[in-house]
């Protein structure tokens, strides 16, 4: 894991790219749809994460609610990545809260069965089964549409190994915080935006992503993959 990504300044993502077909505009590597992503910070090739043009490094994790196994090279939908812990006091609250109201604005638009929404949570000694059904009932997470799977690695070795290892996506355990009893996480916050072929198209940092860009985003992804 390069390190350089795990505590720097997080920048929210601010400026949208707008969406096409890249075989037409020449704009981007193959096998994404959308325009290169004006806000990156650094070439692809050159983060700690996987960003535009990329693909989505594969895992397998448990969602405990659902009873099921999320297979990411399984995946045939747009998906959004993200990593969280739900005892954070801050920043995981924030995200997750935008992208329930993400997953609303994907239902307005009839986009419910063509989305998946992964946050995978890298504290599974805390974060068990009730405590992520309690997350998405006072978050307001639709779990009935069925597009929701919150996935829980099944120790914290797995959870390095798939959000910080594989994801990019650094966290550190700490003791020494004055938000949280027993322990904390310092860590990185990220959105992936995978297509269906499992490639990324947008890698959002920050919490405070636009909800609307984001939406947008993922209806223009939908849309490439609908006409293919």
């Amino acid at each position: 894991m390069q390190r350089r990504a795990l505590l720097g300044g997080i920048a929210a993502a601010t400026a949208g790219a707008a969406a096409g077909c890249t075989s037409a505009l020449g704009g981007g590597p193959e096998g994404v749809v959308l325009d290169p992503q004006e806000d990156q910070i650094a070439d692809s090739e050159d983060l700690a994460y996987p960003a535009y043009g990329e693909p989505l490094p594969a895992f397998e994790l448990r969602d405990p609610i659902a009873g099921i196994t999320i297979d990411s090279e399984a995946v045939d939908r747009t998906a959004i990545v993200t990593g969280v812990f739900t005892f954070c006091p801050a920043e995981c609250g924030i995200l997750l809260r935008r992208l329930v109201e993400v997953q609303r604005r994907v239902a307005d638009a009839g986009l419910t069965d063509e989305t998946l929404f992964l946050p995978i949570t890298f504290d599974p000694e805390r974060d068990d089964e009730a405590a992520l059904r309690d997350n998405a009932e006072s978050i307001g997470v639709d779990l009935d549409a069925g597009n929701w799977h919150y996935l829980r690695p099944e120790s914290p070795e797995r959870a390095e190994t798939v959000v910080e290892d594989r994801l990019g996506i650094g966290f550190e355990r700490t003791t020494e915080s004055d938000r949280l009893q027993g322990y904390d996480f310092q860590h990185i916050v990220l959105t992936l935006l995978v297509n269906p072929d499992g490639i990324v198209e947008r890698a959002y940092r920050g919490e405070r992503i636009d909800r609307d860009r984001v939406a947008g985003d993922i209806e223009a992804v939908v849309e490439a993959f609908a006409d293919e």
